[in-house]
């Protein structure tokens, strides 16, 4: 499977975020595609590569690109890398020419695909699977999010700022309860030819009884009920990989950001 499905899915998830906020920027550049929302937490003010680099000079082009833009704009921000852009020098010398710009590594994530979601092979929790689309709703998404990333509470809020769906129709947000209280959560972009997966999250006091596999069977299932059936793509933590090959994932992509 493509590792395109994987990068164009997640450069999307951040386009759809960005509606509605005065500071955000949609731009093509040479080289370069800007997603950013314009808030505090960096990671999401983010820079893309939207094509093949095949040499070392090319690849600081790219990121000479980047950080002029969001240095005229005076924020933080990151870069996502999809290494599958990179030539073999490029890809070698990538760390280097990040730490040049003053950007340094901070999450490495297996882009992750699959056509078909495997059985599940034991009874799952029954988790009531909610749209974002109240005050307390949305309450619930931002506990179980900066609980379970560990980010600050005023970051997350800012970058999931809206209870909504009709404001910004392309980030689908959930939450799942069980006995009345969030304990999970999911969201659900689609893009040309790919379902993508994001926040898929526990609450650590909740962890350990197949929560995250259930709430990813359920979101992949809202979406795919909504847009009829395609691959199903996500970026995994390290922590998760191993439950998403169980469910049929594969790396098909390997995805780095540096932060600024």
């Amino acid at each position: 499977m493509d590792f395109q499905l994987v990068e164009r899915n997640l450069r999307e998830s951040f386009r759809a975020l960005a509606p509605g906020r005065p500071r955000a920027r949609i731009l093509e550049l040479p080289g370069v595609s800007i997603a950013s929302l314009g808030v505090e937490f960096q990671m999401f003010n983010s820079a893309f590569l939207n094509g093949p680099v095949d040499s070392g000079d090319t690849l600081m082009r790219r990121l000479d690109t980047a950080r002029t833009h969001f240095e005229r704009e005076g924020i933080d921000w990151s870069f996502w890398f999809c290494e599958d852009w990179l030539g073999w020098l490029a890809r070698r010398r990538l760390g280097a020419m990040c730490a040049r710009q003053g950007l340094r590594c901070a999450a490495e994530m297996p882009g992750m695909a699959t056509a078909e979601l495997s059985p599940p092979k034991r009874p799952l929790p029954a988790l009531d699977l909610r749209e974002v689309d109240s005050d307390a709703t949305l309450a619930g998404f931002r506990q179980v999010g900066s609980q379970s990333f560990h980010v600050p509470p005023n970051w997350f809020s800012e970058v999931f700022d809206c209870a909504e769906p009709a404001r910004r129709p392309g980030f689908r947000s959930m939450v799942a309860y069980l006995d009345g209280t969030p304990v999970a959560t999911a969201a659900w972009v689609q893009s040309p030819g790919a379902v993508g997966l994001y926040n898929i999250a526990t609450t650590p006091a909740y962890r350990g009884r197949g929560l995250g596999e259930a709430v990813t069977r359920l979101a992949a299932g809202r979406a795919l009920s909504e847009t009829g059936p395609m691959p199903v793509v996500l970026q995994s933590s390290p922590a998760g990989r191993e439950l998403y090959q169980r469910l049929g994932f594969r790396t098909v992509a390997r995805i780095t950001v540096y932060n600024s």
